[in-house]
């Protein structure tokens, strides 16, 4: 399992929202590319960025930032926020983002999504899933999770499948952001039934017990943002603790 360090960006800055509310925000003093940086010197060897302001609204997407960071950072970022045209996902790949990750998008518009995956090869992509869990069932929720469908994580997979879908990110909402360790139940049948993706786990990882607990879920990878931020553990620390 590799540790996927995030930054969350509003206005240039590094913030953290709690559970996806823009009026429950701190913000962070250091710039984006010196903790980014930080991670990398620690062993972090994939990135993951959130641009706050495109995610509200894509004509603000900050993507003279993004560029930026993303040649002052010496390994791959994949960034998501208001990817809603094959545009959004152009630009960020011609300034070397290395997957665009696409949310509430692909839940609302799923063929036009799929056509951006026959476009420019699923190894782009990035399906970030937000889950809420229903009397058992494993329900979308989009629009910043304001909204919750009746569609399943399993529905979208299979569909996505059609055009060879790579990487899913995977956050329950429940625990983002609140430090109290993930849902490995659900990640351990999301590996299970569909051996060939990279599942990124999300949401939750308050300590090193958190990842040990985890890593025997056999997901690919973890974002971890808050904890970092906070100085819970180290990048470092997070390595040498799957390395066990």
């Amino acid at each position: 399992m590799i540790i996927i360090p995030a930054l969350d960006l509003m206005n240039g800055q590094i913030v953290r929202l709690q559970q996806g509310d823009y009026d429950k925000q701190t913000k962070f003093t250091a710039s984006p590319i010196e903790q980014f940086e930080e991670y990398v010197s620690q062993g972090a060897k994939y990135l993951h960025l959130v641009d706050l302001d495109g995610a509200k609204d894509p004509a603000q997407r900050q993507l003279f930032t993004i560029k930026h960071i993303v040649e002052g950072v010496k390994a791959p970022i994949q960034v998501g926020g208001g990817i809603r045209t094959i545009e959004d996902v152009q630009k960020l790949l011609d300034i070397g983002v290395e997957r665009v990750v696409v949310g509430s998008t692909a839940i609302q518009n799923p063929e036009e999504v799929k056509s951006w995956f026959q476009e420019f090869g699923a190894d782009s992509f990035v399906l970030a899933l937000d889950t809420r869990i229903e009397n058992g069932k494993k329900l979308i929720a989009i629009s910043g999770w304001l909204e919750t469908t009746d569609q399943t994580i399993e529905d979208v997979i299979e569909n996505f499948q059609e055009v060879g879908l790579q990487h899913v990110l995977c956050t329950d909402i429940s625990k983002d952001g609140m430090l109290q360790g993930s849902n490995v139940k659900l990640y351990k049948e999301l590996v299970k039934k569909y051996p060939d993706i990279n599942f990124q786990a999300s949401g939750g990882i308050g300590g090193l017990k958190d990842l040990e607990t985890l890593s025997k879920s056999d997901v690919y990878g973890v974002i971890v943002g808050r904890a970092l931020l906070e100085n819970k553990f180290t990048t470092k620390e997070a390595i040498a603790c799957l390395q066990k």
